[in-house]
């Protein structure tokens, strides 16, 4: 007996016969769905337009980075991180997970090692924040940089900012005696290409330079 519940039209083979009204109908609808996904992608990737900043959030921050004094207005809820990096350009701090977890948005404030990503700006009023780019001294790079170049401390390159900060701070708390120490005390950093015998090896470099200066 035969099922005829399926009134679909089939060719002498079985196979589905579609016509070339239904192919170009298909096609046309498969364009539009595409189109409109690529606005909504489209839109979505825009920037979006600055929030003003409500009059009872607004305060000026007078802080010195990287050697310069500077005042900067800034919304009281602003990270370190985000006015490091939108509002003064310094990118070398890097966004990473924003929770303080990967070490990627490392610096130093008043020489002590901090994630800029939980650091409110205000918190920096009147301290003193080194970032990568105050490190090397001119054209001469911190022993600290030089050593990862050397040891091929790095593969992206993403994390190795916050690395070097961290790493700089680990010697300077005299965490630097062993690689098992050093392991340590730089577990806070990760650095998702797996360059950490590198970074260990440039540690203990650029530790023993630090100290002979």
């Amino acid at each position: 007996m035969t099922d005829d519940s399926d009134s679909t039209p089939k060719n002498s083979e079985g196979y589905l016969a579609v016509s070339r009204r239904g192919a170009m109908l298909g096609a046309v609808a498969i364009a539009t769905a595409t189109r409109f996904a690529d606005s909504a992608e489209a839109q979505s990737a825009a920037p979006q337009p600055a929030l003003p900043v409500p009059a009872d959030k607004a305060l000026t921050v007078r802080t010195t980075i990287n050697g310069d004094m500077l005042e900067i207005n800034v919304d009281a809820r602003t990270s370190l991180l985000d006015m490091l990096r939108e509002q003064l350009g310094l990118a070398g701090a890097k966004k990473g997970c924003d929770h303080g977890q990967c070490g990627a948005c490392t610096v130093h404030v008043d020489g002590r090692r901090v994630a800029s990503c939980l650091t409110f700006a205000a918190k920096v009023e009147g301290r003193e924040v080194t970032t990568i780019e105050g490190l090397a001294e001119g054209d001469t790079l911190h022993p600290m940089q030089q050593a990862f170049i050397d040891h091929d401390a790095l593969q992206c390159g993403y994390c190795t900012p916050g690395q070097i900060m961290a790493a700089v701070a680990c010697v300077q708390e005299g965490n630097a005696t062993s690689p098992e120490r050093i392991r340590e005390y730089m577990s806070g950093n990760i650095c998702r290409c797996g360059a950490y015998v590198g970074i260990v090896a440039a540690i203990q470099d650029a530790a023993a330079q630090m100290r002979r200066a």
